[in-house]
């Protein structure tokens, strides 16, 4: 399945960039309107993009009552993307949305790299917001913490149906001529080309820890880009930056997607996946086997 990644593709103002994903993603909704981050907001780099937009977003309320119903006319199946600063934000917007039809998913962003418990964080998140929907849950995480399978196998164990991996990494650009910040907050969440081989490290290591479903996200450009993904452990993948430069990415990617997988001896991609564990096993059998230590 291909979808977007949260915030990178707004389907209201490009309908037809949304229909040729299998399964679109909102940005991220809050309990409370927010107007998001003084500008500047988006940053170029040499090795991706920055943002900080600041979960701009009109709300609940207003989502539910307007945006909602517009997305569902698209015709196909919607992820809400839900974000809070409180557990009880989650589950309050988990609970409004359990009895809408068009939400197929709830994409819970529970990328917590600066509390102090990321594991419990997430735990806490997961399980409020499970009592309170019985849709699908994906659990979205941050690569900068200590121990991503830790903060996995938490998630998994309070309830959670999937992963999303990964969300940006904090990053700075430099204005070249004034040698200050170029977003008016500072820093920001870089994605992008520079995110992919943390977001393969993420996915592989999550899928040897929890074997749950995950939607692999950060630097997919291109169909092998997204195979890589699907081998490292992937069972879905998301496309995030490039949207913003190449509104027919949907597409090209999928052509190169079967492409590539048809170029390796493979009838479907789908055989592709997790594959990348195979050789992985085999090749710590063998070092065991030898080894003294």
């Amino acid at each position: 399945m291909l979808l977007n990644a949260s915030g990178c593709l707004d389907a209201l103002t490009a309908p037809d960039v949304a229909r040729g994903l299998d399964a679109f993603v909102t940005k991220t909704v809050t309990p409370l309107p927010r107007h998001g981050n003084t500008p500047v907001r988006i940053a170029e780099t040499e090795v991706g993009m920055l943002n900080s937009i600041g979960l701009a977003n009109p709300g609940i309320d207003r989502f539910l009552t307007r945006n909602l119903t517009q997305l569902g006319e698209l015709g196909v199946p919607l992820w809400v993307s839900v974000g809070g600063f409180e557990t009880d934000d989650y589950a309050e917007i988990c609970s409004r949305l359990d009895d809408h039809a068009e939400v197929s998913a709830i994409e819970l962003n529970v990328s917590c790299p600066n509390v102090e418990a990321p594991a419990e964080s997430a735990a806490q998140i997961v399980s409020a917001s499970r009592l309170a929907t019985r849709k699908p849950l994906w659990a979205k995480l941050s690569p900068a913490v200590p121990d991503i399978a830790e903060v996995a196998r938490a998630a998994q164990a309070a309830g959670a149906d999937g992963l999303s991996l990964v969300n940006t990494i904090r990053g700075l650009k430099l204005d070249s001529r004034t040698l200050r910040p170029a977003l008016g907050p500072g820093q920001g969440g870089l994605s992008g080309p520079a995110l992919k081989p943390i977001a393969l490290a993420a996915v592989a290591t999550c899928y040897r820890a929890t074997q749950m479903p995950i939607v692999g996200m950060g630097g997919v450009q291109t169909g092998l880009d997204a195979l890589e993904l699907i081998a490292a452990g992937a069972r879905h993948v998301a496309l995030g930056t490039v949207l913003f430069a190449d509104p027919d990415a949907p597409a090209r990617v999928r052509t190169e997607l079967h492409a590539a997988a048809a170029e390796r001896g493979w009838n479907a991609y789908e055989d592709a996946y997790a594959v990348a564990h195979e050789e992985t096993l085999s090749a710590g059998t063998t070092l065991d086997e030898r080894s003294s230590v």
